[in-house]
């Protein structure tokens, strides 16, 4: 079998390549990083700051490496969209499996999570009482805001304990609250989309939805998409 030749190594197509790294050599490294950083800090908000930040850089490159693989080069424009992306194929490229559970908010209209009963960065961590709720998932928390933000759709990122009956340890949740300008956006193309369809009076009585409920905005989107094809 003859194997082609590349004269140069730009020209050489983009290898998938090992899928999993040694969990031991992740372990050290991440504890590595934890405990650096801890001597940069006086607090345990800015320890958490340090980490999201670490965490955004490899989420833009994910994002990038990703949409290449598995898109085509194309990136999600949805809303509903890129949340599952980052639920399914981030997290199993990431972690190896989908994430737990994705839910929206109870509370308000443009807040979404992501919760992982015994997400990876705090399976083997043991916080001392005096760090009080240092969560490890801010890490975590910041490679999805530098997808979300890379894909155009800004948001603030945190990570949280939350208890869970019976359970000794508490589960970890990705709280994302995406940016005022998010809503402004899907508004501008529903405008636009509108303006073309000259069906105001229409979409308004069969939506029955406030401009900011994302996730009616995007239902009714396709519906008239679907419709007008």
């Amino acid at each position: 079998m003859k194997i082609k030749q590349y004269s140069n190594v730009l020209d050489k197509p983009l290898s998938k390549g090992k899928q999993e790294v040694s969990l031991s050599a992740f372990s050290f490294l991440f504890s590595e990083l934890v405990q650096y950083n801890q001597t940069q800090v006086d607090n345990i908000a800015e320890l958490e700051r340090r980490l999201e930040d670490a965490g955004y850089s490899i989420g833009a490159r994910v994002l990038e490496l990703l949409c290449h693989r598995e898109k085509g080069n194309r990136r999600e424009t949805r809303l509903l969209g890129i949340l599952s992306f980052v639920h399914s194929t981030v997290w199993k490229v990431l972690f190896g499996k989908v994430a737990d559970s994705l839910e929206k908010g109870t509370e308000n209209e443009d807040e979404y999570m992501i919760s992982e009963k015994e997400l990876l960065v705090n399976r083997f961590i043991s916080i001392p009482k005096d760090m009080g709720t240092f969560n490890c998932g801010a890490f975590v928390a910041g490679i999805v805001r530098g997808v979300l933000d890379s894909a155009g759709f800004p948001a603030v990122v945190t990570a949280h304990f939350v208890p869970v009956e019976g359970q000794q340890r508490p589960r970890t949740t990705i709280l994302i609250k995406f940016a005022e300008e998010v809503s402004i956006q899907l508004l501008t193309r529903f405008m636009l989309y509108l303006g073309e369809k000259q069906d105001w009076v229409e979409f308004l009585a069969h939506s029955c939805v406030t401009f900011l409920n994302l996730d009616s905005i995007h239902m009714v989107m396709m519906e008239n998409l679907a419709a007008a094809k």
